[in-house]
């Protein structure tokens, strides 16, 4: 018991000066809510992206070339700019971010960010990852928070859910009609 006690106590002070925990939680965001919301969309290739320090916080900026424009107007090149990142010896994880490599291609939801250029809608909700068949070099989109699992309130247990390897053609058919029906809600 005694040696308990000395563990705890001998504990104590580190516990006190452990940074606050924080946490990311996903809300599942329908693809006609993202449509609706989001500034533009788009199939990107990644370019390169940099972190940086920003107001105390490192930032990273991320470069896409444009490949194809499902909504709004945008210039053949874009920076989305999204939490977290690698400055220096420091790293900041931030849960729920995408993080891109050089060459890969997506499809983004974009909001215009107020710091300049953009932010991915819903982070992880907003991008839809773009694979080919090796064989038959077809094209499938997966989003990046397929894999997250949320709590469903009704059912009382966590899922996974969203779009898993669906047809490319399939998917953009689905965003313009999630787009005409944001249009027409508008109008």
């Amino acid at each position: 018991m005694r040696n308990r006690m000395r563990i705890i106590f001998s504990l104590l002070p580190a516990l006190l000066f452990l940074p606050a925990v924080r946490a990311t939680t996903l809300a599942r965001i329908s693809l006609d809510r993202l449509a609706a919301e989001s500034d533009a969309v788009a199939r990107v290739r990644c370019a390169g992206g940099e972190s940086r320090w920003e107001n105390g916080s490192i930032w990273t900026l991320t470069t896409f070339d444009v490949l194809e424009t499902l909504k709004g107007n945008l210039p053949g090149t874009i920076t989305v700019r999204l939490p977290g990142g690698r400055s220096g010896h420091l790293t900041a994880t931030v849960d729920g971010t995408p993080k891109f490599n050089s060459g890969a291609e997506a499809v983004l939801f974009l909001e215009r960010s107020p710091a300049g250029g953009f932010t991915v809608a819903g982070w992880v909700e907003g991008t839809f990852r773009i694979s080919r068949d090796p064989q038959s070099g077809a094209e499938t989109v997966t989003q990046d928070s397929s894999a997250f699992a949320v709590f469903d309130t009704q059912a009382r247990a966590f899922r996974t859910e969203g779009v898993r390897r669906m047809p490319i053609e399939e998917f953009r058919a689905r965003i313009a009609s999630a787009i005409a029906r944001s249009g027409e809600k508008n109008q």
